[in-house]
């Protein structure tokens, strides 16, 4: 006996319902979740390192050229900046 369109719905439905109750855990929320620190423990390991937050307002083209120089850059946006103003300050 052949199944009416609806029923076939329907089970296409189940089959992809449990499909997506068995997929892993993606790993933003499963053990990689764990192992970066919260905000306030984050401030903590940067206040114990003598870091302390510096912001500032850049012009636009000045912030992406930053950025596209970072990317190659071993300590990240953040180092380079450091090291951009140890130079300039010399």
């Amino acid at each position: 006996m052949s199944m009416k369109k609806t029923d076939l719905d329907r089970l296409a439905g189940l089959k992809l319902d449990t499909q997506m109750r068995g997929a892993p855990i993606p790993g933003r929320f499963g053990q990689g979740a764990a192992q970066l620190p919260d905000r306030k423990e984050q401030r903590r390991l940067d206040s114990a390192a003598g870091l302390v937050p510096f912001a500032c307002k850049l012009p636009a083209e000045l912030a992406q050229s930053l950025r596209e120089q970072a990317t190659g850059h071993a300590g990240g946006i953040n180092g380079l900046v450091a090291e951009l103003l140890r130079k300039s300050l010399s």
